[in-house]
C-alpha cells in the first residue's frame, strides 16, 4: 500500500513536486493550476496521503488563502486609482537627475510597499514604475530593477502581510501582530540596509551620471495629486490589522472587508469592469495552486525526506541555531523554491517562535541567489523581459552571492538581538 512512508509514495510525491515546480518554471504559459491540482488529487486518489490529513492541511492554510486573495485586490485598486503613477512621480521629482538617489528612492518605496502590499505587488506595480522613472531621467535601468526583485524578497520579513510565507507562519508563532513586527523590525532594516550598501558597491559603475546626456533628465514631469483617498484606506486596514488581531478576529475577515469598502467606489462607477477587473486579480489560478502545493508537500514532510531534513533542526535560539535554521531555509529554497520550502520546514521549526522566525529570514532573502527561489523572481524576470532585458542567469547568480550571505548573516544576527532584548 502507498504510504508517505513508503519508498513509492516518496518517489510519486517528489515527482509530482518536481512537475509542478517545473511547469511554474518553464511552462509560463501554462497556470500552474491545471498540473498541481491533479496532481494532488492523483496523491490523494493513491494513498499517498489521506483525505483527512488533506483536509487538516487546508484547514490550516485557507485563511492565509483568503487573506492573500483580498491583499491582490486592494493591490489592483492602488494600482487603479494612481497610488503608482503618483509613487513614479515623486520618484522621478525627488530623484533630481541623479542615478544613485534614484536607487536609494526605489530602494525605501520598494521596502514599504513589500512591507504593507506584499511582494508580489512590488514585482507586478512598482517594477515597471521603477524602470520608467529611470528612463526618464537618462539613468541606467539595472540598478532599479534589481533592487525591486531583492527588496521584494528580502524586505518582506517586517509583517505577517508582507509574503505568504509569513502569512503560513505568523498562527504557527504563536507571536501577535504586533510582536511579529517588533521581532522582525531588527533584520528588516539590517537586511535593507546591508543590501542597499552591496547594491552601491556593486552598481558603482552603472549609478554614474550618463556621459552622453544630449537633453536634461526629466525630473518635473506631471504634478500629480496623492491618492488620499486610496491612501487612507491602506491606513486604516493596517490599522485594523494590529486592533484586530488581538480581539481574535482573523486577518482574512479585516483584509476581506478593507478590500470590499476599497473596491465599492468603482463598483458604482464602473461595475462591469470592475468586476471583471477584481476577478482577474484575486487570481483563482494561483490560489487553487498554492493549495495544491500545500497537499503534494505533506507526504515530502510526513516521509523520510522530512525525517531527515527534521534531524538537522537544531533546539533552542542560540546565534549559531538561528543561524543554521537561516541557513537550511535559504538552501532549500533555492533547491525547492521557497514556497514549498516553508510549507516542508514550518512543523519542525513551529515549537520555537525564534527558530521559525530564522527559517522565514532564510526563505524571503534567500530566494535572491537565483532566479528559480521565489516565484517572484520568476514573474520579475518575465516582466523585465517586456521592459528591458533581465540579467542572465549568471549575472543574477553573481548579485546573489555578493548579497544574500552578509545580508542573511545582519538580519539573523539582528534577530537573536532582538530575542534577547524582547522575548
Amino acid at each position: 500500500m502507498l504510504t508517505a512512508d513508503s519508498v513509492l509514495g516518496t518517489v510519486l510525491a517528489v515527482c509530482a513536486l518536481v512537475a509542478v515546480i517545473g511547469v511554474a518554471v518553464w511552462a509560463t504559459r501554462i497556470p500552474a493550476a491545471v498540473v498541481a491540482v491533479p496532481a494532488a488529487v492523483l496523491l490523494a486518489v493513491l494513498g499517498v496521503v489521506s483525505w483527512g490529513q488533506i483536509g487538516t492541511e487546508l484547514e490550516f492554510i485557507g485563511p492565509t488563502i483568503g487573506f492573500l486573495a483580498a491583499m491582490l485586490v486592494i493591490a489592483e485598486v492602488c494600482a487603479r486609482t494612481g497610488v503608482f503613477a503618483w509613487i513614479g512621480a515623486v520618484l522621478a521629482r525627488s530623484s533630481r537627475g541623479s542615478p544613485t538617489r534614484l536607487l536609494g528612492l526605489v530602494f525605501a518605496a520598494a521596502a514599504v510597499t513589500t512591507a504593507v502590499l506584499s511582494i508580489d505587488t512590488t514585482i507586478v506595480l512598482l517594477t515597471p514604475v521603477a524602470v520608467a522613472t529611470a528612463r526618464r531621467i537618462g539613468a541606467r535601468v539595472t540598478p532599479v530593477g534589481a533592487a525591486t526583485a531583492h527588496l521584494a524578497n528580502s524586505a518582506s520579513t517586517l509583517l505577517p502581510v508582507s509574503n505568504l510565507t509569513n502569512l503560513l507562519a505568523f498562527s504557527a508563532t504563536g507571536l501577535g501582530f504586533l510582536g511579529f513586527a517588533g521581532l522582525m523590525a531588527g533584520p528588516w532594516v539590517a537586511a535593507i540596509v546591508v543590501e542597499y550598501l552591496l547594491f552601491r558597491w556593486f552598481f558603482a559603475d552603472q549609478l554614474r551620471p550618463p556621459r552622453d546626456a544630449d537633453r536634461p533628465a526629466d525630473t518635473a514631469g506631471t504634478v500629480r495629486r496623492p491618492p488620499i483617498g486610496t491612501l487612507i484606506a491602506l491606513g486604516l486596514i493596517l490599522v485594523g490589522f494590529v486592533v484586530a488581531e488581538p480581539l481574535g478576529v482573523p486577518l482574512a475577515v479585516v483584509a476581506a472587508i478593507g478590500a470590499v469598502v476599497m473596491v465599492a467606489p468603482l463598483m458604482r462607477r464602473t461595475p462591469l469592469s470592475t468586476t471583471v477587473r477584481v476577478v482577474r486579480a484575486a487570481n483563482i489560478g494561483f490560489l487553487a495552486f498554492v493549495a495544491a502545493l500545500g497537499v503534494i508537500i505533506l507526504p515530502i514532510r510526513l516521509g523520510p525526506i522530512g525525517d531527515a531534513i527534521a534531524t538537522l533542526i537544531p533546539s533552542g535560539t542560540q546565534l549559531w541555531a538561528l543561524l543554521a535554521v537561516a541557513a537550511l531555509a535559504a538552501v532549500i529554497a533555492n533547491l525547492l523554491n521557497n514556497l514549498p520550502a516553508t510549507l516542508l520546514l514550518l512543523p519542525m521549526v513551529a515549537h520555537e517562535p525564534g527558530l521559525a522566525l530564522a527559517m522565514l529570514l532564510g526563505v524571503n532573502i534567500g530566494p535572491n541567489l537565483g532566479y528559480f527561489g521565489s516565484l517572484a523572481n520568476l514573474l520579475w524576470r518575465d516582466l523585465m523581459h517586456r521592459h528591458t532585458a533581465a540579467p542572465t542567469t549568471r549575472r543574477f547568480l553573481l548579485l546573489g552571492t555578493v548579497t544574500v550571505p552578509p545580508t542573511l548573516v545582519a538580519a539573523v544576527v539582528a534577530l537573536w538581538a532582538g530575542l534577547r532584548v524582547l522575548g
